[in-house]
């Protein structure tokens, strides 16, 4: 039996102790007992002849990626498991390709002068399943970010990601909970530890009908509240918690709304670092993370409340009092959208004039002197092509050593297709938070930009991106990269006005900006985990005479430099990007589609977001 492999989404087949991935147009004899692997997902085949290739029989992919089987021979149809039968399958096909256990020791950053010979000398499937290899110690974590736990993925897929459990633990006082979309119902099941928490603040951005049941049902102790929307048709989007431990803060910038779909079927990403109160004689110290924090925490306007710390005594839970936790060892800048018309001073301030701000300040490696850039997201504006240009513009800010501008780097917008959506883990439903109007999606100017969300490496192909993010690069090394709540619209990342005097933003958002010159040594300190203390502390390796750091994907394979060290970043989608095809269409809501998805059904059709409620 020979299969061809005619889809986008590639076939394993898995034959003794052999495993071959097929790519496009490839074909392979398939022998009794064979198991097919549909990737990624959770769906395998087994081949059973009955007449032992007397009668020869094939198993075609049609139409591109559906991985929709053709059963024209015996084959047994094993495409929803049990779970600890899949589990074991999995874990089995894991072992054959590996042939050994992972390196629990693997680690997110790595200094030339350590094994670099680790990312140089990986087998090309390594690469195709890279994510596999990212193992990130507690105290690296605030180096990096990680891709949130997607049900009906492999295991390998799944490494080093979390669920809400992971970042909602330990003795919380104070829950600051930051989002747009909010089921209650949900959210206090997958963690009751929510209601043991004293305080808890929930930050929404929830129409009157969702509003009302949330009144309804949540917890006494719990506060609601809406921030200002002075300009209309804006929102709050902004995806955060800030957890107040007797350690210390957590902060959590991530992309996931607190509804069961975004945390398990989707790709989102979450950064999250502990920070220490600070000791009464640095009371007054002050740096960039604290002051863009504090800022953006004033806009709010939440109301204040009182809460008794156990031994540490009661205070006014404020913006202000957010000030007594130490910052100085923040791996990230906040980028921050407030709603409102900025000019003067605040024109900088936020938006994409803080992203340009802030690069403007950067000294960047000549390689990315006009290199390439990538928007990523999951709503697409009402846009036009000399805002586009001015976005650019701040996109592209940053010098190099020699001190030339970096100059304007050309996007690409990787935005999934209708067959992306049909053929998605969730069928046609991923397609309702992917939502962008015909209107806005079907312009001219923008056809050369439409690129593939394709993520083999890390097993995200058909799981669809509720993740925003935004990056300079240059191959598979990253100048700077953005994980961000705020899709591609000038509601979010405002427009300028008035000659280039004023911005107009609409929305709250909030995303944190990944730089190598942050990157600093004793970084581990954890609210949480009892066997990590602070650790000394020194400046951004930039000025402290440490080895400099390179920020690079997943599947980079090369040699670092004696003088720097490496920083994986996992970013969910293959870079440099594929442009689309002549036969791909980006996907848009309001588009009829009478082609079945993977579960039978058309679009549009209706989608149950929030667990019980009526709205």
């Amino acid at each position: 039996m020979s299969p061809p492999q005619e889809g986008m989404n590639p076939i394993v087949v898995n034959s003794g102790d052999q495993r071959r991935k097929l790519n496009l147009r490839e074909k392979i004899t398939i022998n009794n007992g064979d198991v097919v692997e549909l990737i990624p997902g959770q769906y395998f085949f087994k081949y059973v002849s009955l007449v032992h290739e007397k009668n020869p029989s094939f198993v075609e992919k049609k139409n591109g990626a559906n991985n929709k089987e053709k059963n024209v021979g015996a084959i047994s149809n094993k495409r929803k498991l049990p779970e600890s039968n899949q589990e074991a399958v999995t874990g089995s096909l894991e072992a054959k390709q590996k042939n050994e256990t992972p390196n629990a020791h693997s680690s997110v950053i790595q200094s030339s002068g350590h094994s670099p010979s680790k990312r140089r000398n990986t087998s090309s499937s390594n690469v195709e399943e890279a994510i596999s290899d990212f193992n990130v110690s507690n105290e690296e974590l605030p180096l990096t970010f990680r891709l949130l736990r997607v049900q009906g993925l492999p295991a390998w897929a799944n490494t080093t990601c979390v669920s809400i459990g992971d970042v909602i633990q330990g003795d919380v006082l104070v829950a600051i909970l930051s989002n747009y979309m909010v089921d209650i119902d949900w959210l206090l099941s997958e963690c009751p530890k929510l209601k043991k928490v004293p305080h808890v603040l929930v930050v929404h951005g929830e129409g009157d009908g969702t509003l009302e049941y949330m009144k309804r049902n949540k917890p006494a102790n719990w506060i609601l509240h809406k921030p200002p929307l002075p300009i209309s048709y804006g929102t709050h989007h902004s995806k955060a918690m800030l957890l107040v431990y007797p350690r210390g803060v957590r902060v959590v910038v991530h992309t996931a709304n607190l509804i069961y779909v975004d945390w398990n079927n989707k790709s989102q990403g979450l950064w999250m670092q502990d920070f220490p109160w600070k000791d009464e004689k640095d009371s007054a110290k002050v740096c960039g993370f604290e002051t863009d924090l504090i800022d953006y925490l004033n806009t709010l306007k939440w109301p204040e409340f009182t809460a008794n710390l156990s031994s540490l005594g009661s205070f006014r839970i404020n913006s202000s009092f957010f000030k007594k936790f130490d910052y100085e060892n923040a791996m990230v800048r906040l980028i921050a959208s407030v709603p409102g018309y900025h000019s003067g001073p605040n024109l900088k301030k936020w938006g994409h004039m803080k992203l340009r701000s802030v690069l403007e300040k950067c000294i960047f490696e000549k390689e990315f002197q006009k290199s390439p850039l990538v928007y990523q997201f999951s709503s697409l504006g009402s846009l036009d092509e000399k805002w586009m240009a001015e976005l650019k513009a701040s996109m592209s800010s940053g010098s190099s050593h020699d001190k030339k501008p970096l100059g304007l780097g050309e996007p690409l917008i990787i935005w999934p297709t209708v067959e992306d959506v049909r053929c998605s883990l969730e069928g046609y439903a991923a397609g309702n938070a992917i939502p962008s109007p015909l209107k806005n999606v079907d312009k001219d100017f923008l056809k050369k930009y439409w690129a593939k969300w394709k993520g083999s490496h890390t097993g995200r192909c058909r799981a669809m991106p509720h993740i925003k993010t935004y990056t300079r690069y240059n191959g598979q090394n990253i100048a700077w990269f953005l994980l961000t709540s705020a899709n591609l619209s000038k509601a979010a990342w405002g427009a300028l006005q008035k000659n280039n005097s004023q911005l107009m933003i609409r929305s709250y958002e909030l995303g944190v900006l990944f730089l190598s010159s942050l990157v600093k040594k004793g970084c581990g300190f954890s609210c949480t985990d009892n066997d990590l203390s602070l650790k000394s502390r020194v400046g951004s390796i930039e000025n402290s005479g440490l080895p400099r750091t390179k920020l690079v994907t997943l599947t980079w394979r090369g040699d670092a430099d004696v003088n720097s060290e490496v920083v994986q970043l996992p970013v969910p989608y293959e870079l440099p990007p594929q442009l689309y095809c002549f036969e791909d269409v980006p996907w848009s809501w309001d588009r009829r589609c009478n082609q079945r998805d993977v579960y039978g059904q058309v679009w549009p059709r209706q989608v149950k977001l929030y667990s019980c409620q009526d709205t």
